[in-house]
């Protein structure tokens, strides 16, 4: 499970909740939090901003593991 599913769900924050934060559609939130779509530095901001983190707190450490493998 990534560091943002696990963020969502201890907020108790739905997938739908998240997109509508987002201003985008479930499917694409969900393809986010899956990996499966590239994530912009403006979204991991605004992602970052709902859980009042930044961005490093948030997506370092899974963008570190992807460059040392």
């Amino acid at each position: 499970m990534s560091k943002l599913s696990e963020l969502r769900k201890e907020n108790k924050f739905s997938n739908q909740y998240m997109a509508d934060q987002l201003n985008i559609s479930k499917p694409f939130y969900w393809q986010l939090e899956h990996e499966q779509r590239k994530l912009s530095y403006d979204m991991a901001f605004k992602i970052s901003k709902i859980f009042g983190l930044k961005p490093d707190d948030l997506f370092y450490d899974e963008y570190n593991k992807k460059t040392i493998q």
